[in-house]
């Protein structure tokens, strides 16, 4: 039975991946280094800033410490705000708040986990008016493992769990909606179910993963899902 619905941010709820991509690189123009094509996608799509940072560094024989790592974080948190905050409309993903308004029709809790750092979330869910709706955020800088590491959507259940005792929340009753392949595989490390949304990764990527896959948001179908999950969908082996 599903009792909770976790978002991801990044390719889920805003559509600013081409953001993250130019500041990610304007930071190793800075350290005279330069990205190859295809890198960004393979190496930091889904994973947290930090993680990517420190990779793409690595590579190129960079070993930099944590205190390095977070002044870069933070240059680019200030770079991205600056973005967002330039931009007349936000680009948020069609069907978004109606997707939110179903959830919470249903009585089902509601929770974000996201490699991000909280001070971009905030941002951003303060300017869409979506703030009262996500009282539940895993940032970037709540946890140091990113996806595909489940340690994002533990801690999420652990903290819907002290929010909402009454509902005795499991992990197989969480549905996570993600739009990266490391999204995905953390969900279900965590022990989820996983909706795959087609804006970042082909649909074919994404089905050999995610237990449902959709195009688009406004395709997601709450309530077959909701059915397939109930008790009354669920019989007992060799029941007819």
């Amino acid at each position: 039975m599903i009792k909770a619905v976790i978002f991801d941010f990044n390719g889920i709820i805003i559509k600013d991946e081409r953001i993250h991509q130019q500041l990610i690189e304007e930071l190793l123009l800075e350290e005279n280094l330069v990205i190859k094509p295809g890198e960004y996608q393979k190496i930091c799509l889904g994973r947290s800033d930090r993680a990517c940072l420190q990779d793409l560094l690595a590579i190129r024989g960079r070993v930099v410490d944590e205190e390095y790592l977070t002044k870069l974080q933070r240059k680019k948190a200030q770079r991205y705000e600056s973005q967002i905050e330039g931009l007349e409309e936000l680009p948020l993903y069609p069907g978004l708040n109606d997707l939110i308004l179903k959830i919470l029709s249903s009585n089902l809790k509601l929770a974000l986990v996201s490699g991000a750092i909280r001070q971009e979330i905030k941002l951003v869910l303060e300017r869409a008016e979506l703030t009262e709706y996500f009282k539940i955020i895993v940032a970037g800088d709540d946890i140091t493992i990113s996806k595909p590491k489940p340690d994002g959507y533990l801690l999420a259940l652990e903290r819907l769990r002290q929010a909402y005792p009454e509902i005795n929340l499991q992990a197989e009753e969480c549905l996570v909606i993600e739009d990266t392949l490391v999204g995905i595989q953390a969900a279900k490390a965590a022990g989820m179910k996983v909706i795959g949304v087609a804006n970042t990764y082909p649909f074919h990527m994404l089905q050999r993963q995610a237990n449902w896959t959709v195009d688009y948001l406004n395709e997601l179908e709450l309530e077959r899902i909701q059915e397939i999950y109930s008790p009354a969908a669920i019989q007992p082996e060799g029941d007819d």
